[in-house]
């Protein structure tokens, strides 16, 4: 029995050992590498659907911008940011490749950063690997095993992880399978335009008069800002980091026929993203690729600290908006953006049979 055991114990090391061993034989040095150039969003970097050859290191980097920024008329936020922007940009590689982050504080920052990558697995996401001081440079390397869309934030730890995600460090990473997305029939997926949009929460001060406080520094207004939040009501709720910021010249752009892929995130809160005019055909539930997707969703769910993706093909021309169906966020608090939809209207999908006398039919297609 002993001699069995022992065995059995010796056959468990033997396959540990070989396990190791072939853990530590993956050579990241014969890997091809790659440079990502990061865009802002709702733009994505240019990427392949489906992967060409074996898995690669996808070299990316990022610089924490700490600036002042208008989130509406009248309010202001020093913005804790990814190379500028709320949300920071989004990183696209594929199942198996290894993500190079090259996270660089600039010396005149006046806070320390770092990032927590959900899709990472291990040291805290890379949390524990990344803190950069002013004037610091740091190199962090991680394999993406699993699939699908995560939010990446700022988690420098203590009160200081709400505080930067509340200013706006936060962003979103989609791995996508070697062999591309598939729809609800495991059928190859291919979509013609991808956006990316980062829900934020903002929580601004107000002084005795109603007017939106503001402060010399990010840390200045850190205290009013944190006992604001802890009331859970935010100020103001905002697609790509204003009210307003995806609408008019900034809207996006479309064509009937053409499917298009949203990808959104909310590191903080949850949300319930709708297409006014369309659905969800694919909506990968929790930002999971390896699991098949729902179909024909009229709004869609994002737990907080999640990124969602969801697909649709656009049969109507016209001026789209798409929101959070919480209708006080959409419209009193901002969570809203608009899309113009070029092509020919199908009046077999939707036609006025007679219109009131006070009807408008520019400023109909214009709502």
């Amino acid at each position: 029995m002993i001699k069995a055991v022992q065995a059995v114990v010796g056959l468990g090391l033997l396959c540990f050992a070989a396990t190791q061993a072939a853990v530590a034989a993956t050579d990241i040095s014969k890997l091809p590498r790659v440079k990502q150039e990061l865009v802002a969003p709702p733009a994505v970097p240019k990427h392949d659907q489906v992967a060409k050859g074996g898995p690669k290191v996808v070299q990316v980097r990022m610089e924490t911008v700490e600036k002042l920024v208008e989130v509406a008329p009248g309010a202001k936020v020093w913005a804790l940011t990814f190379n500028g922007s709320v949300p920071g940009p989004l990183i696209v590689v594929h199942e198996g490749d290894y993500v190079e982050l090259t996270l660089s504080n600039p010396k005149e920052s006046t806070l320390a950063h770092n990032v927590d990558f959900h899709a990472a697995t291990g040291a805290l996401g890379g949390a524990g690997l990344t803190l950069v001081q002013p004037g610091e440079e740091v190199v962090l390397r991680w394999k993406a095993v699993k699939p699908g869309v995560f939010v990446y934030h700022c988690a420098p730890g203590g009160t200081m992880i709400p505080f930067h995600v509340i200013s706006g460090m936060n962003g979103a990473i989609m791995v996508l399978p070697r062999d591309g997305l598939k729809d609800a029939a495991g059928k190859p997926y291919q979509y013609d335009r991808a956006f990316y949009i980062g829900e934020q929460d903002f929580y601004l001060p107000q002084d005795e008069k109603g007017n939106f406080k503001e402060y010399a520094s990010p840390a200045a207004g850190m205290h009013e800002m944190l006992e604001l939040s802890k009331g859970l009501v935010p100020t103001h709720v905002v697609f790509n980091g204003a009210v307003g910021a995806i609408t008019g010249d900034n809207a996006l752009s479309a064509k009937v026929g053409e499917k298009v892929l949203f990808i959104h995130s909310q590191a903080n809160r949850d949300s319930r993203p709708h297409l006014i005019g369309g659905h969800a055909d694919l909506y990968w539930v929790g930002g999971s690729f390896s699991d098949t997707p729902l179909t024909s969703q009229e709004t869609w769910w994002i737990p907080g600290g999640t990124a969602v993706a969801a697909a649709y093909e656009f049969h109507q021309p016209g001026l789209y908006v798409y929101l959070s169906h919480n209708l006080i966020e959409a419209v009193l608090l901002g969570a809203a953006l608009h899309m113009n939809v070029e092509g020919e209207w199908n009046d077999d999908l939707m036609k006025q049979i007679k219109a009131p006398d006070s009807f408008d039919a520019k400023a109909a297609m214009d709502h």
